[in-house]
């Protein structure tokens, strides 16, 4: 998929990673739509800014009727903050799997068509190596990233047909504001180094998308996808904190 000259649609691009991936695709040549559910809080010089809540049928509709001309999407939006899946908040379980499973399915179901009418184009969705790992404190997160996996895996197959392209970026600890918050709340001391800065993330997600990469796994991605051939584990930050 080759970026420059193509024309991406970026979810959750007010903050962290989202916002890297705006500002690196207009660095690339791209077209960008960057949309967030405050559009007021959106701050990509060159991007095209929407308003776009993911979880609401109706902006995402408005955002593939308006989005056009989309042959890159990104799925990046999500709510992280699921909690404990045994006696966590049931709402807040409820908000992880809505935004991260049926968000993202609403983006891909409005935005195929779109897809489809422009060539193909690409679809990349953000999950996390807690898919393959659950996370101590934040079950009802990994779940829910398990389940886009599987997602991402479906669509893959089911858009083939139309020659769009499914990528999965899977990244352990980055550095973004949600990320840095759970790791104090949970008194994690981690050393410099042990969080990803989302600029280098994306740029490594981007090159994977162009060079046609199914999979773009960081160095926790990699380490935790070698798991699965054993027992369920869990994905240590206590250990990383060493």
């Amino acid at each position: 998929m080759r970026l420059h000259g193509s024309t991406a649609l970026v979810t959750g691009s007010n903050r962290g990673i989202g916002h890297a991936f705006a500002t690196e695709l207009l660095r690339r040549g791209a077209k960008v739509y960057a949309t967030a559910r405050r559009p007021e809080l959106v701050d990509v010089p060159g991007a095209e800014v929407l308003r776009l809540d993911i979880t609401d049928p109706a902006s995402v509709q408005a955002a593939a009727e308006v989005a056009g001309d989309v042959d890159v999407l990104i799925n990046n939006a999500a709510s992280t903050a699921g909690g404990n899946l045994v006696d966590g908040d049931l709402r807040a379980i409820r908000e992880v799997v809505d935004s991260n499973f049926y968000g993202t399915l609403a983006m891909v179901r409005a935005f195929a068509p779109v897809l489809a009418r422009n060539g193909g184009g690409a679809v990349l969705n953000v999950l996390s190596a807690v898919a393959w790992a659950t996370v101590e404190g934040n079950t009802a997160y990994a779940a829910a990233k398990s389940a886009q996996w599987g997602l991402t895996n479906g669509i893959r197959l089911e858009l083939a047909a139309q020659g769009t392209q499914v990528t999965a970026l899977v990244p352990g600890m980055t550095a973004t504001e949600p990320m840095k918050a759970f790791a104090a709340e949970a008194g994690l001391d981690l050393p410099e180094g042990a969080m990803n800065d989302p600029a280098d993330l994306v740029a490594l997600a981007l090159d994977g998308l162009e060079a046609g990469e199914v999979e773009v796994l960081d160095r926790y991605g990699l380490g935790t996808k070698k798991l699965l051939s054993g027992p369920p584990q869990v994905f240590d930050l206590a250990g990383i904190a060493g």
